[in-house]
């Protein structure tokens, strides 16, 4: 049961290419936003599609792959975990991020 614990699986289409930086160590890492879609009746009968945005981050070999392969519109599964994480900006104020780190990532369908 312990590899059920913080553990995520998500297919979702890209939003934009993914953000690849470069660390001075020279650790990769990508940042990719990652929309997901379902669709539904609401109490009218009407078709309504809801979407969700997730903040995915991978590191190393997986922000190579993603820097070589994926690109804005690909459809995608991963399977991670999530992140919660804090830090002060400019201005002294507190900002929180949630993310899900990538451990497995699959290309399903390029862009339209």
């Amino acid at each position: 049961m312990n590899n059920l614990r913080n553990r995520v699986n998500l297919i979702g289409n890209l939003g934009a290419n993914p953000e690849v930086k470069e660390l001075e160590s020279g650790r990769k890492f990508a940042r990719i936003s990652l929309a997901t879609s379902e669709s539904f009746k609401n109490s009218d009968g009407e078709q309504v599609k809801n979407t969700q945005w997730h903040n995915l981050v991978a590191w190393g070999p997986k922000a190579t792959f993603a820097e070589k392969y994926l690109k804005k519109g690909n459809e995608i599964a991963i399977e991670g975990k999530l992140s919660h994480r804090s830090y002060d900006d400019s201005a002294g104020n507190k900002k929180y991020i949630t993310e899900i780190v990538i451990n497995e990532i699959l290309m399903l369908r390029s862009g339209k």
